[in-house]
């Protein structure tokens, strides 16, 4: 029998325990696909629904056979250096439950 080792690094992006995640449906259009063939939406990248920023993704989502339910953090605090991809400034703005740090 043949076993693959994979091994997976998330960054903990968290400046604070206390936070409030909310569940969101996390489309899988305009994902690439990686080096495996999966598609990975990052924890820490931002969730926008009709447009606008309302949280950052909590913990990575795979989305390779479609959309997926994900936790979306609305509220608390977050070290921005830490997260995947640099913030908009529009972004922060809308997403007002989450501090940067």
């Amino acid at each position: 029998m043949y076993v693959k080792k994979e091994s997976v690094n998330e960054v903990n992006f968290l400046a604070s325990a206390k936070f409030q995640n909310f569940t969101y449906q996390v489309d899988d259009t305009g994902i690439q696909a990686d080096e495996n063939g999966k598609k990975i939406v990052q924890a820490g990248t931002v969730y926008k629904k009709d447009g606008k920023a309302i949280g950052l993704i909590f913990a990575d989502v795979d989305v390779t056979n479609g959309p997926q339910p994900a936790a979306v953090m609305v509220e608390g605090y977050v070290i921005e250096s830490r997260l995947p991809a640099v913030v908009e400034e529009a972004d922060k703005t809308a997403m007002t439950g989450i501090k940067f740090r």
